[in-house]
């Protein structure tokens, strides 16, 4: 690790392992961001909640933000700046969420940039589809469900047009919980990336509370 200098921007390219079409989002922080500011810049640009552990391996060593029943850090997370790492054009490292699920993020250096006064770091500036649901199974449950989404959706469709046309309103109101569970798997082509940097700008103003509240 180098002694932290002049700052510069990183720009990322971020993709889950094991999902295609692809997941990804490509941001642009800075080289005085720390580990802290990395995982809530990802939690945020990819769509997560923050509910599960994490951990990055990077030049062969694991960071991150500890956590109750999780692994210890021998580094405090909130120190360790990305300069000390002295990123590469093209070099990788992993994110790890959801130890049961195990998302692997592959997080693939670009750019090395010299920093732009009139942008507001961290940002996101590109990416393509929804995160998975939270505690969806992982990788191959992820891709068997969204598999099997449109048989499940024309099914639900015509039952509720069955209990319509009989006069069961009441079973129609009452699968307003399943429809509420639908609604991310019907969702994921959807990225909102102005939602994403609305969050990252709250972020680094301290207003941290409500980062990962549903306001869709």
């Amino acid at each position: 690790m180098r002694e932290l200098d002049q700052p510069v921007g990183y720009q990322l390219r971020v993709f889950l392992r094991g999902i295609s079409p692809m997941i990804w989002r490509r941001v642009l922080v800075r080289s005085d961001n720390t580990i802290a500011d990395l995982h809530y810049t990802l939690q945020i640009t990819v769509g997560w909640t923050d509910v599960h552990l994490h951990r990055f391996h990077i030049h062969g060593k694991e960071y991150g933000i500890a956590q109750l029943g999780g692994p210890s850090f021998i580094d405090d997370p909130t120190t360790v700046h990305l300069a000390y790492f002295d990123f590469r054009p093209r070099e990788r490292f992993v994110y790890e969420y959801n130890f049961t699920d195990s998302w692997q993020h592959e997080v693939r250096v670009e750019q090395i940039l010299t920093l732009d006064p009139q942008r507001h770091y961290p940002v996101c500036i590109g990416g393509k589809r929804a995160a998975p649901p939270e505690d969806c199974g992982g990788p191959r449950l992820f891709l068997e469900r969204v598999l099997g989404l449109p048989g499940e959706c024309d099914e639900l469709l015509e039952q509720i047009e069955e209990a319509v046309l009989t006069g069961d309103l009441e079973w129609v109101r009452d699968q307003r919980e399943r429809l509420a569970l639908l609604r991310p798997w019907l969702a994921l082509d959807r990225f909102d990336r102005r939602r994403a940097n609305r969050r990252l700008q709250q972020y680094t103003q301290g207003e941290r509370q409500w980062l990962f509240a549903d306001d869709l």
